[in-house]
């Protein structure tokens, strides 16, 4: 296979992401559906789950590469609205500055919407894992962490970002 250096194209934002999330899971469902019968449940979510963790990787490198300054917190803050278009997310702000991002999520329509379409087994797999991943793709220097989520059944999710000062060993390293 070649390498394609060809830059990506920038991400489609006219569509809010919430609704994004639900023509895929309408497209994913069926497949998933296919996938659990022809290789079992574990090895049906380990494929989408490994396909869906790639393509929030190249989604985060995509927003990165419109940041013409370079990526931050502030401007990682400044995309999270896409998320929360169309009343997707009820956020609560805990900590911004520098170096720290952290809020929580109180409602999220992404798990309700995963939920009515009967996807709760894997909606953990086609929102909630994309979340440190799109990290991965935007800025390396970025660590998330999180301990709960809504869509496992808590109250609230909980969001925590925080950018690694230059002399911090990377991630994996």
């Amino acid at each position: 296979m070649a390498n394609d250096t060809t830059a990506a194209p920038p991400p489609d934002l006219t569509m809010g992401i919430l609704q994004r999330r639900r023509v895929e899971a309408e497209i994913i469902k069926p497949i998933y559906e296919e996938m659990k019968v022809a290789f079992g449940v574990e090895a049906a979510q380990r494929v989408l789950g490994t396909a869906i963790r790639k393509a929030a990787i190249e989604a985060g490198r995509q927003f990165a590469a419109q940041e013409k300054n370079g990526t931050s917190i502030a401007t990682f803050a400044a995309i999270q609205p896409l998320w929360q278009r169309e009343d997707a997310l009820r956020i609560e702000p805990v900590k911004q500055d520098e170096t720290t991002l952290e809020f929580n999520v109180r409602r999220c329509r992404y798990a309700e919407m995963y939920h009515g379409m009967g996807l709760s087994e894997i909606g953990h797999l086609l929102s909630c894992e994309r979340d440190a991943t799109f990290i991965d793709g935007y800025d390396p220097r970025m660590e998330f962490s999180r301990t709960q989520t809504i869509m496992g059944g808590a109250s609230h999710c909980d969001f925590k970002y925080r950018m690694r000062c230059e002399s911090e060993t990377p991630k994996g390293g």
